[in-house]
């Protein structure tokens, strides 16, 4: 007696019509002139399903599968459909280039399946790219931090799957749209703080569930290429924002915490660095020197000031204005922060064994006119840099040190011997950053107590007075905020300068060891204002407050 499996059966029928529309597949794909391919056995790459929307792949029966540079293939079922060939068109407008393959509807459906593997945001490993309409639109209208607050505070009540990437999209998409710098994710003992860093200050923007982190932070790990499973030890990784006009690059910090690891995510924006030197601040005398040292063949121009101070705008600003087609520049950088046009920049890979130390040494191989250092932290790396200036190289760099005077001392310390600092230095420049009154936030108060002495003894320590013509000593301004308004009564922010060129006076401290207060009283006579004494005058000029000078000055020195 012969059973019959109908279960059996009908797997026999469905694998019979799949092959018999796998062959004519085969037979339509010699008709269009497009190869065949089952994509059965073929790999998804998800980074091809970037490429177009689920909606749209499964509307325009198209599949892409695997993507190489700007070179995408793509499964189509119907070539001369007109939906077809519009989302083809719309690949190519991305700027890739498609190659055609003639595919069965079992090899769509196993394409699409993948795309539930993706974010709403479509990550992947590498690579973030906001590009839906919906986030080009958040991006391109103005929002306030409570509008972001109050979506991440929706999406937590959506779906699961759908939430964390929604959320990673917000947040990120908030931090370009209202400029931060860099976001931070704090976790405590029963939730998890959010803040951006906007205009160099620390601002909060939600608390998270502990369960929706987790699963943001390994979001967060595998976009930036992160292991998952290292929680007891620090990370750093990276990943880079698509969007239709620029690439943003995210630096990842992930550091292991008392109740869960935290997140910086530190925001790259090439437009944020695209600032004229003329327009960060620098008093007029101070700026006529900069360009003057700046045009010389040879020395040393130096700044200092902490991380976040805005010495690499400086100093790729500088780099800008004395770019010509006739001057070799190369930088030497860890990381490279920001792509120059017309400038060879290298990147330093300690793991391979390319330092400062080697990159400077290879760089001076390269016959280069003018040569950035990222950062001198050892004496190596300080002796060559000075070595370089000498001999007919003009070199940009960094020192950790607080103040312009410090450079100095710094140098020796590291060994350079000081009889050549002076010949091997042109400028040594300090900075701080300070944000800036927003106009319509702004109240006039009267200059009394105990900050109109702090300010009259700064502006008395000032040797050259014509800096004080004009400048009123009876009001200063602060921020007045309205009820109900979300601003902090900041808008952008401006430098706060100070330099010490080398001259005789200079040169004759240096040869007993000095220190700061040595360096400041030789440099006296050049009429070069201290930061705190820029940052007084800005404030009694309405630029900012002195609240700000505080926060980043000690003004009792």
């Amino acid at each position: 007696m012969i059973e019959f499996n109908e279960e059996k059966q009908n797997r026999d029928l469905d694998e019979l019509r799949k092959k018999e529309e796998e062959d004519s597949v085969q037979i339509l794909s010699s008709k269009y002139g497009i190869p065949y391919l089952d994509l059965g056995p073929v790999p998804i790459n998800q980074d091809a399903l970037r490429a177009i929307t689920e909606e749209d792949a499964k509307a325009a029966n198209v599949a892409p599968f695997n993507r190489i540079d700007k070179k995408i293939q793509i499964g189509v079922l119907a070539p001369h459909s007109q939906k077809t060939i519009q989302a083809i068109e719309k690949i190519k407008e991305k700027g890739f280039e498609p190659i055609l393959f003639m595919v069965s509807t079992a090899s769509l459906h196993k394409a699409w399946s993948r795309y539930k593997d993706l974010s709403l945001s479509f990550e992947t490993a590498g690579g973030l790219d906001i590009s839906s309409d919906q986030i080009q639109i958040f991006l391109k209208e103005e929002h306030s931090l409570l509008d972001i607050k109050n979506m991440i505070e929706e999406t937590l009540h959506m779906e699961r799957r759908y939430r964390v990437s929604r959320i990673l999209e917000i947040i990120v998409a908030g931090a370009l749209s209202t400029k931060a710098s860099d976001l931070h994710t704090e976790p405590e003992k029963d939730d998890v703080r959010l803040r951006y860093r906007l205009d160099g200050v620390l601002v909060d923007i939600a608390q998270l569930d502990n369960d929706t982190y987790q699963l943001l932070l390994s979001r967060i790990k595998l976009l930036s290429g992160l292991k998952l499973n290292l929680k007891k030890a620090a990370q750093d990784g990276r990943f880079t924002i698509r969007l239709s006009d620029t690439d943003i690059e995210i630096r990842t910090s992930v550091l292991p915490g008392a109740y869960n690891e935290s997140v910086v995510l530190r925001v790259l924006n090439p437009k944020s660095i695209n600032v004229p030197l003329e327009d960060m601040g620098i008093n007029e005398r101070l700026f006529k020197i900069i360009e003057h040292e700046i045009k010389k063949p040879n020395g040393m121009v130096l700044t200092t000031g902490p991380t976040g101070s805005g010495k690499t705008t400086t100093l790729y600003s500088i780099l800008k204005k004395i770019y010509s087609t006739e001057t070799k520049i190369l930088t030497i950088e860890n990381p490279i922060e920001y792509h120059l046009d017309g400038i060879v920049q290298t990147q330093t890979n300690t793991k391979q064994g390319y330092t400062f130390l080697s990159g400077l040494r290879a760089a001076l191989r390269q016959d280069p006119d003018v040569i950035m250092v990222g950062e001198i932290r050892d004496t190596e790396t300080a002796e060559i840099a000075v070595n370089a200036a000498l001999t007919g190289h003009l070199v940009f760099s960094t020192l950790h040190t607080n103040n312009a005077a410090g450079t100095f001392p710094r140098l020796i310390d590291l060994g350079v011997n000081a009889k050549v600092i002076t010949s091997a230095i042109n400028l040594a420049l300090a900075q701080r950053l300070v944000r800036k009154i927003d106009p319509q936030f702004k109240k006039e108060i009267p200059l009394e107590g105990k900050d109109r002495e702090t300010i009259l003894r700064i502006l008395d320590s000032i040797v050259d007075k014509t800096y004080l013509e004009g400048v009123q000593t009876d009001k200063m301004w602060v921020p007045e905020i309205p009820e109900g308004e979300i601003s902090n009564g900041y808008k952008g922010r401006i430098g706060v300068f100070e330099g010490i060129l080398t001259d005789e006076k200079i040169e004759t401290a240096l040869q007993d060891n000095p220190g700061e207060r040595d360096i400041w009283k030789a440099a006296e006579g050049q009429g070069i204002l201290t930061m705190q004494q820029d940052g007084i005058i800005k404030v009694l000029n309405g630029v900012t407050t002195l609240e700000e000078i505080r926060r980043v000055l000690d003004l009792d020195e």
